[in-house]
């Protein structure tokens, strides 16, 4: 039985730098690796690192530990901004093309 799921807009995207703000790896920044609209969670290079125990079988003789970055919630991350040093809320601006590009709520600063 299938739940309707639906993707939600993201503001973030796959390659930006991010800064968490929340959680045991506060401060941290990294870049995204993945984003998963459904759930609304990413996954960041470095952050929020989980292991996994993986048994021996028969085609792997040997068990091993491996460890792997598991996904955080979006809205434990802010978009670094390199000319403030901090993170940042983004917002979007319509230009007068009627493009829209990304820009950080604070400093006004385009994102892209």
């Amino acid at each position: 039985m299938k739940q309707n799921q639906t993707k939600q807009k993201l503001l973030l995207k796959k390659g930006d730098l991010v800064q968490v703000i929340s959680g045991k790896d506060r401060g941290q920044k990294g870049k995204v690796l993945a984003v998963d609209r459904v759930k609304m969670r990413i996954t960041v290079e470095g952050v929020n690192i989980a292991t996994k125990h993986i048994k021996p079988n028969a085609t792997n003789q040997e068990g091993r530990i491996e460890k792997f970055e598991a996904p955080i919630h979006y809205s434990n991350v802010l978009l670094f901004c390199e000319s403030s040093g901090k993170g940042e809320r983004l917002k979007i601006r319509a230009n007068d093309d009627g493009t829209k590009t990304r820009v950080f709520a604070q400093s006004n600063i385009s994102a892209d």
